[in-house]
């Protein structure tokens, strides 16, 4: 959902290397103290940049396998929401109003909608929060990332795809989304493709995050993240029924189709994907290029909603082999590979030998209905429980703990959006 973003969860990405949240920016400055992590919140790191961001993956991650997740981590999300609907990317006292100095994310308030439009139960908020959406869209169709702030720099792929996947989840027909200028945000996705005579050929039919300098450049974020927005997709992607091979973008173009467009943006990830089985990017001061695993991952996700799984399939089994210690303790990454797995019809409970259902829970609030964890339970059970197993006990506990710890189960952390990822 991974996650393709705004400026503060880009933020996140710089400082913990993480794809799954946005890529940073240099004028955001580094909060200092860093806030206490709130305890109905997932994972352990700053939420200054993604608390929303990621407490959102998670939920809608647990929900999308199954798993009822906890009233105290629903509440603390809804207890994030500003009067006016809007989400901020994160808010220490909630007590206090947001005011200009809160950093309003309308991708925190697309991914907050997606989580709790799947939990259920929250129609007044989740209806709030689209009317605030409604309320900034801007003239030609779009959104940005932060809608009237100090970093509004006019509406981009990543943040207007995302706003579309909130109204796709919650019940909204988005082609009738229109602006005062009467566009739509299909209209408004479309003029960031790179079209039939774009060079070099092989970036024909990707995305661009914005214009520069009145140039489209390729963005494998961008692309991911338009490629399911323009499918028509919701919050989570189901496997498809049909696998077919991802083509080039067909042209001449079909103009103003938003489904030909994404499936040209679907062409252009799986060649992009044939080099290295996985994508690569460039972390800010970086001389070269890195594994990017959740750009990677959104790439799998787009593709197998696009109807190409098998296009998928190789970069999958990368994200298998690969992404086990960049999702360690990350409730955006696992919350990100369990929503890849799912829309390529893989088990999440073995994925390359890691249980992600299990490590997504382990970095937050434990499920409706899970029994407490053994480092959740009161110091004096434990030590019961460490007498009961003894006699060769202590032997047994060390070895279940280094399997647990190689499983990827009992690690905590952080991470759509530079990233997206829904």
């Amino acid at each position: 959902m991974n996650v393709r973003r705004s400026a503060a969860t880009l933020a996140v990405s710089a400082v913990l290397c993480v794809g799954s949240a946005p890529a940073a920016l240099a004028d955001v400055a580094t909060p200092s103290p860093s806030p206490v992590v709130p305890s109905g919140l997932f994972g352990k790191g700053d939420p200054t940049y993604d608390g929303v961001w990621r407490q959102s993956f998670a939920l809608l991650a647990q929900t999308t396998v199954g798993e009822k997740p906890a009233l105290q981590a629903v509440d603390w999300l809804v207890g994030q929401q500003c009067a006016d609907g809007s989400f901020a990317a994160f808010r220490a006292d909630t007590a206090k109003p947001c005011d200009a100095s809160a950093y309003i994310d309308s991708n925190a308030t697309s991914v907050a909608v997606q989580a709790l439009a799947a939990v259920g139960g929250h129609t007044d908020t989740v209806k709030k929060a689209v009317g605030w959406l409604k309320s900034v869209q801007k003239d030609d169709g779009g959104w940005s990332s932060n809608p009237g702030g100090a970093m509004d720099n006019g509406s981009d792929a990543n943040s207007t795809a995302l706003v579309i996947r909130a109204l796709e989840a919650a019940g909204e027909k988005p082609a009738e989304v229109k602006s005062k200028a009467g566009k739509s945000p299909y209209e408004a996705l479309l003029t960031f493709q790179l079209g039939c005579s774009a060079e070099p050929a092989a970036d024909r039919g990707a995305f661009a995050f914005q214009p520069a300098g009145g140039k489209l450049s390729a963005s494998a974020d961008a692309t991911a993240a338009v490629v399911v927005a323009g499918l028509g997709m919701g919050p989570v992607v189901a496997p498809s029924r049909t696998d077919t091979p991802a083509a080039p973008l067909a042209c001449p173009a079909t103009a103003g189709d938003p489904v030909a467009a994404a499936q040209g943006g679907a062409g252009y990830l799986a060649e992009a994907l044939k080099k290295d089985g996985h994508l690569t990017a460039l972390t800010p001061g970086a001389d070269q290029s890195t594994a990017d695993h959740g750009n990677t991952a959104d790439a799998v996700i787009a593709l197998a909603a696009a109807g190409h799984k098998q296009s998928a399939a190789g970069a999958l089994e990368w994200l298998k082999t690969n992404s086990a210690e960049w999702s360690k303790g990350n409730p955006a990454g696992l919350a990100t590979l369990i929503l890849a797995a799912h829309a390529t019809g893989t088990d999440p409970k073995s994925f390359g030998g890691t249980d992600l259902v299990a490590a997504l829970n382990a970095t937050g609030p434990a499920p409706q209905g899970a029994s407490a964890s053994a480092s959740e339970q009161p110091a004096e059970k434990k030590d019961e429980k460490k007498d009961e197993d003894s006699g060769g006990g202590n032997v047994w506990w060390m070895i279940l703990a280094g399997a647990a710890a190689g499983m990827g189960i009992g690690i905590v952390l952080s991470g759509r959006r530079k990233k997206n990822q829904l």
